[in-house]
């Protein structure tokens, strides 16, 4: 108040001075006007707060209209925005400068805020997934289209509703938000549910909590995806990859996948392998439709012989596996003599005609606490083999000391052998000496023979990679090695060629196989080696079964040169009947009827009705298996124009050869 007073009496003091000059303050004067006011005093304070209060009503009155409406204006705008609008309205600071600024700020924010609304909103409602967002207690703040489609609600109604009042199968979305809120994660939760949404579908599901700026969680996003076409069609995959889709049995992918685990379960087991006999006369006659039927059939008939104790498969074509445990080995058996009885029942009727099948088996049982399952079916593979080799319907249970049966099962590991022999170089030709009886010897006679050496320096026998070789086909490469090798150690002798024929087989593959005339032409061009120097062997098994082919190769062949031997001969049913066909020089004859022809006389005669049906076609005869002098003797006396075996010479490698016959050059001299 004090600040008010002097500025007042200030102005008095001035108004009175210009009005009656300087002389009217003379002392007596001021002395009087003191007077005056100290009698007045509290007038003049009355005056004076007056003033103050005019002047303070003044400033308020103009800070209102300048400042605190337009003020107020703005905040009443700014407490009507509504973030959530679909309308975007922007606020206004007009009557005072600096609001003006603040409005243009305020509005530049809303608008930033509007379009990432919109956009967010345009990107929610582009996504293929559908988006809830609710708050702490799953209320439904917004949803995209997408999900009102899926849920079968509708987008007005369901905003503020919890997920467990908008959809019958809501209770358990609810209590996946209450989780994902409890956990307080911010890495999202995901997995896949099963509801039911009119009918049942399956969704995989993710919640994301939301936080605010102070990391606190304000409510979630909950995102849905129907994937119930791509779970059903990963089933159907799934069930293709693991079951036959012909007989809805376990295919042998899922079976190898099973195996281990259920033979773990026990140390009693049988690996079965089951091959159907007279199947391809169905494929063949019928179509493959048919054969389908009938694999169909005859799964279902082996199928509900099987327990839970039985793993039933089909392993391709017409195979099938069973492994069966803890049973005993005569029950095993009695239960696959049910099983051959049931598939035998089975009757395909196509066009009026019936077709049943049969079938094989064969049967491994382990013999340790360790099972392997794999190598047990393989054993059981190579049982059905001897199996089929007894006829249809029969059961064949693998013995390990059976040296067929296991030449039949190493012949994988003899293929692969064979293959790297060849690559390596590693085949060794050997030699086995003919000699001719009577005047017969005119030529030196000799059969190549095959050997593999191992790396450590052991000869392998031939027994077991010939029946692997014929088995994977390998035969074609292994007699054109062998044709190459032996041309080109004849070219090494020229020596040799005047008085010397070498034969060698050629197997049942190779006869008739394309390009092998054309080989054995090329070879004999590269080496330069006579014709009449190679005879060249086949079976009589293989000339009847390659019968037209292999006669037109015989033929061409023929005309280069070469001449021919018809190797054990008398094992066919019609072996005179081909004779007369086949253009060969020699016949050789079978050893089973050589080797005790000296004590048998069936023998002895069978031996003289080949000699005399060759001498009258004029084809020359070779013994095979001569083992003694006492049968030479007698091959001597029917004819015989050459023996072969143990007696005449064993095999030996061919590289000693042709020291050999320096050896018997320098003796005779």
């Amino acid at each position: 108040m004090a600040g008010f007073c002097l500025p007042a009496l200030v102005l008095v003091f001035l108004s009175l001075s210009y009005r009656f000059g300087p002389d009217y303050f003379s002392l007596p004067f001021v002395e009087q006007s003191l007077t005056l006011l100290a009698v007045d005093r509290s007038v003049m304070a009355a005056s004076l707060m007056l003033l103050a209060l005019l002047f303070l009503t003044f400033g308020y009155i103009r800070l209102r209209i300048r400042l605190l409406s337009p003020l107020h204006g703005l905040m009443k705008q700014l407490s009507l925005i509504d973030p959530f609008a679909s309308v975007y309205r922007p606020v206004s600071g007009e009557g005072h400068q600096t609001l003006e600024v603040l409005a243009s700020s305020v509005n530049a924010l809303l608008a930033q805020v509007y379009q990432q609304k919109e956009r967010s909103k345009t990107t929610l409602e582009a996504i293929a997934e559908a988006v809830i967002l609710t708050d702490l207690n799953a209320n439904v703040l917004y949803m995209n289209s997408r999900a009102a489609i899926l849920l079968n609600v509708d987008v007005d109604s369901a905003e503020g509703q919890t997920l467990a009042g908008l959809i019958k199968a809501g209770e358990q979305l609810n209590q996946a938000v209450f989780e994902s809120i409890a956990n307080g994660g911010s890495a999202p939760s995901v997995t896949s549910v099963k509801m039911l949404l009119g009918s049942w579908r399956i969704l995989e599901r993710s919640i994301s909590n939301v936080f605010n700026h102070q990391g606190a969680i304000v409510g979630t996003v909950l995102v849905l995806r129907d994937i119930t076409e791509q779970e059903l069609l990963k089933f159907k995959l799934q069930k293709r990859a693991n079951f036959d889709g012909i007989t809805g049995l376990l295919n042998r992918q899922a079976f190898d996948e099973q195996l281990e685990g259920f033979v773990s379960t026990s140390s009693n087991i049988a690996m079965c392998y089951l091959d159907l006999e007279q199947f391809k006369l169905i494929n063949d006659s019928c179509g493959h439709g048919a054969g389908d039927r009938m694999l169909s059939l005859v799964a279902k008939a082996i199928q509900s012989l099987l327990t839970d104790n039985e793993l039933l498969a089909r392993l391709g074509g017409d195979e099938f596996g069973i492994v069966i445990r803890n049973r005993s080995a005569v029950s095993v058996v009695k239960l696959l003599k049910q099983i051959i009885v049931n598939v035998g029942k089975q009757v395909l009727v196509d066009d009026d005609c019936s077709y049943r099948v049969g079938v094989s088996v064969g049967v491994a049982f382990n013999h340790g606490a360790v099972v392997d399952a794999q190598e047990l079916l393989k054993d059981a593979d190579i049982a059905c083999i001897a199996a089929k080799a007894k006829g249809a319907n029969q059961i064949h249970i693998y013995d390990d000391k059976n040296k067929e049966l296991n030449y039949q099962r190493n012949a994988p590991k003899w293929a692969v052998r064979i293959a790297k022999a060849i690559e390596e170089n590693e085949l060794l030709l050997y030699y086995q000496p003919i000699r001719g009886l009577g005047r017969s010897g005119l030529r030196q006679r000799m059969e190549i023979l095959l050997r593999i050496q191992e790396p450590c320096g052991r000869i392998l026998p031939p027994a077991q990679f010939i029946a692997a070789a014929e088995r994977f086909k390998l035969m074609p490469d292994i007699d054109k090695e062998v044709i190459r090798k032996t041309f080109f150690w004849l070219s090494l002798h020229p020596h040799l060629w005047a008085d010397h024929c070498i034969s060698i087989n050629l197997s049942g593959n190779s006869l008739g196989a394309d390009g092998m005339l054309e080989y054995i032409a090329t070879q004999q061009h590269i080496f330069d080696i006579p014709s009449q120097c190679i005879c060249f062997e086949i079976t009589e098994t293989t000339a009847i079964q390659n019968r037209q082919r292999g006669l037109e190769m015989l033929k061409q062949l023929r005309k280069l040169g070469f001449s021919f031997a018809l190797d054990d001969f008398g094992s066919g049913l019609a072996s005179y009947g081909y004779l007369r066909e086949l253009p060969v020089d020699y016949v050789k004859i079978d050893g089973c009827f050589v080797k005790n022809l000296a004590v048998n006389a069936k023998d002895y005669a069978i031996v003289k009705s080949i000699q005399d049906v060759c001498r009258v076609m004029g084809i020359e005869t070779v013994a095979e298996f001569v083992e003694n002098q006492e049968t030479i003797e007698r091959l001597q006396i029917l004819g015989i124009n050459y023996a072969q075996g143990y007696a005449i010479g064993r095999p030996q490698p061919l590289a000693h050869y042709s020291k050999l016959v320096e050896e018997r050059q320098i003796q005779r001299a």
